[in-house]
């Protein structure tokens, strides 16, 4: 059965696979992810209708994140709310590296259906979505509403709106106990040719995007999360109908905290000494605690 074989083999998880469709002017980003999932949910006990929510987070950050070509820059992706029975969800992407974290209301979960709506999980909020270029150091963000039948949606507003781009998101999760795997795809439509030109005249019923957009759209749940059919060959799959089909290697995806002392320090030294006064334990530590991984570091500030 694919449900056993998915949540047994590693192998074919914690990659990003980018690529383009030249003649269509397209590109594209595929994501698994497994082990690295399993980690960045394990940091709390999170009830299964929570922990896909994060899942399907965590799969769009990468699949964003790996659009950004500068090393060290970073992709952050936000959601806060209120009125649901989620109020904050944040995620970021650098090089790479993943980590997330949700805070939920527990009594208000217990009432929620596997399959709910944006407006039952969060209530009223929006997602905000930054992009941190370190090379310039410049930073560019978007805020949509919190929309739609899920924040797949979310995002493909967020590029409609912000960035004027016809995108396509494709997401699933799969879970069996305690194992959690997820998969999803990204396809826009650059008209002009050329990635970062100016896009003065997009149009979502551009005959190339609306031929990529109906491949693209006939991708199954169970493709993006199948280890045994590489993201090569789901590609391939989609659009060996095209003339030409890029694809560059494989990207490693790993799970990455900053949560360090060095790290914590350097934030820390830019309060005044009578806030850190406040802030120090008896031996003259002060712990922080880190919502992404659960650990407390004792700092020596």
């Amino acid at each position: 059965m694919i449900e056993d074989d998915l949540l047994r083999d590693d192998t074919g998880f914690d990659r990003v696979l980018a690529f383009t469709v030249p003649a269509r002017h397209v590109r594209g980003r595929m994501v698994r992810l497994g082990p690295v999932l399993e980690t960045v949910l394990s940091a709390h006990d999170y009830p299964k209708v929570v922990k896909h929510v994060l899942a399907e987070a965590l799969v769009l950050t990468a699949l964003m994140g790996s659009l950004l070509k500068d090393e060290n820059a970073q992709l952050t992706f936000q959601a806060q709310a209120e009125g649901g029975a989620v109020d904050l969800l944040v995620c970021d992407y650098r090089d790479g590296e993943l980590r997330g974290y949700l805070r939920h209301d527990p009594a208000m979960v217990v009432a929620l259906e596997e399959d709910c709506s944006l407006e039952t999980m969060f209530g009223k909020g929006f997602l905000a979505i930054t992009f941190d270029l370190a090379t310039s150091g410049e930073r560019y963000q978007g805020i949509v509403p919190l929309e739609g039948a899920s924040l797949a949606h979310a995002c493909e507003s967020y590029f409609a709106q912000s960035e004027q781009l016809p995108t396509l998101i494709r997401i699933a999760v799969r879970s069996n106990g305690p194992r959690c795997v997820a998969g999803g795809m990204l396809v826009q439509h650059f008209p002009d040719g050329e990635e970062g030109r100016e896009r003065l005249h997009v149009k979502e019923d551009h005959p190339d995007w609306e031929h990529v957009a109906i491949l693209s759209g006939t991708v199954q749940a169970a493709e993006l999360v199948d280890p045994v059919l590489t993201l090569e060959e789901l590609a391939w799959r989609l659009f060996h109908e095209e003339s030409e089909v890029r694809v560059e290697p494989l990207l490693p995806l790993s799970r990455g905290c900053r949560c360090t002392v060095e790290h914590y320090l350097s934030i820390l030294s830019k309060f005044p000494e009578d806030q850190l006064e406040d802030m120090r334990d008896d031996d003259g530590h002060i712990p922080v605690d880190c919502a992404f991984c659960s650990k407390v570091l004792r700092v020596p500030a």
